[in-house]
């Protein structure tokens, strides 16, 4: 564990365990830092893997200052852990939230990110559904800060972008929603209107996307409506970005496997190779899945330069399967990885 202070004289709160190329998660507005704990676990065999609670998350400080929660800020915050645990530069997983961070770390500081994974990101980007995103999230805002996150969180739970999590594996829902109750109520409140209610549109940067070299893999759930348009979007704009998409019935609010009662499940394919120096992981058949479970496979488009050739084998034809998963892969080489990834709500 290690304690972070920003250039704001925040703290934060880093984990980390594993050697190797540095692997930074980012979470989601109603995750923290343990909901990566099944990543870390997978990815620290071959990875250095990191993960923090953003500011306002226990045991991360919670500044009392609504100036002090911004997209700009989250992006330094990620930098400031970085910089503290003096890694140069790192791949870069986010989710919702998280995702966005990653997506302007790649954009604000290309030379610290080796690539990123960018995850369920987009909800209320497009401009005719700005309006109506900031107002639910200030009300949403308000309901953590008038009601507090243990009594937000038992109805918040069960919407209908986690619902289908429940159904599918009770356990793991009744996990995340205990973590949820145990939030900072000042911290959601801030945090929901100071990064989320005013980040910036994804649709106002299309002229810095489509600068980026980075690799960059933009995942989305076909059924997640509100970051469908914006994923097409940033494979269509961002040169060097794979997409894959995961269909029904992995539902997208949750990004959870049916059969994976205590962690998130496993969606295939980091953008990255085998981490320098270590060994890869083969190819491995996967173990038979519960009758709930149902596997299917999705195939990204092979990553093209600016010029539109191709660049070698693509990094995000990389497919595999993690030990405790039976879940849906995105299939390629033999060289198997798998970035399982945490679950999000409709809105984050």
């Amino acid at each position: 564990m290690a304690a972070i202070v920003t250039d704001d004289g925040v703290t934060l709160h880093a984990e980390e365990v594993g050697q190797g190329e540095p692997l930074v998660f980012i979470h989601e507005f109603a995750g923290d830092h343990r909901s990566w704990e099944p990543q870390l676990r997978f990815f620290s065999a071959a990875y250095r893997c990191i993960t923090y609670a953003a500011r306002g998350y226990p045991p991360s400080d919670v500044p009392t200052d609504p100036a002090a929660y911004s997209q700009a800020r989250a992006v330094a915050d990620a930098i400031a852990v970085l910089d503290g645990l003096d890694i140069a530069r790192a791949h870069v997983v986010g989710l919702s939230m998280g995702g966005f961070t990653a997506l302007h770390l790649v954009l604000s500081h290309p030379d610290r990110v080796l690539s990123a994974v960018v995850a369920g990101a987009g909800y209320g980007a497009q401009p005719e559904r700005a309006d109506a995103f900031r107002t639910e999230s200030m009300l949403t805002a308000a309901a953590f800060a008038a009601e507090g996150a243990a009594k937000v969180a038992e109805r918040y739970a069960v919407g209908p972008a986690r619902v289908q999590f429940q159904n599918k594996n009770p356990r793991g829902w009744a996990e995340f929603a205990a973590a949820l109750a145990e939030h900072s109520d000042l911290g959601s409140a801030l945090t929901m209107r100071g990064v989320q209610a005013a980040r910036p549109s994804l649709y106002a940067l299309t002229d810095e996307l489509a600068k980026v070299r980075t690799p960059v893999l933009v995942l989305v759930g076909d059924e997640d409506e509100g970051c469908l348009e914006p994923a097409l979007m940033l494979k269509r704009t961002i040169p060097t970005a794979g997409l894959a998409v995961l269909p029904a019935p992995v539902t997208p609010p949750t990004w959870r496997n049916p059969t994976c009662s205590t962690g998130p499940s496993t969606v295939s394919s980091p953008p990255w190779p085998a981490a320098s120096g270590t060994p890869a992981t083969p190819a491995r058949s996967p173990t038979p899945p519960s009758a709930s479970a149902d596997r299917r496979t999705v195939r990204p488009r092979a990553c093209r330069n600016a010029g539109g050739d191709p660049m070698g084998p693509s990094p995000f034809q990389i497919g595999g399967l993690a030990p405790q998963d039976t879940g849906p892969l995105v299939q390629g080489p033999a060289i198997a990885w798998t970035v399982p990834i945490p679950p999000r709500s409709g809105l984050w």
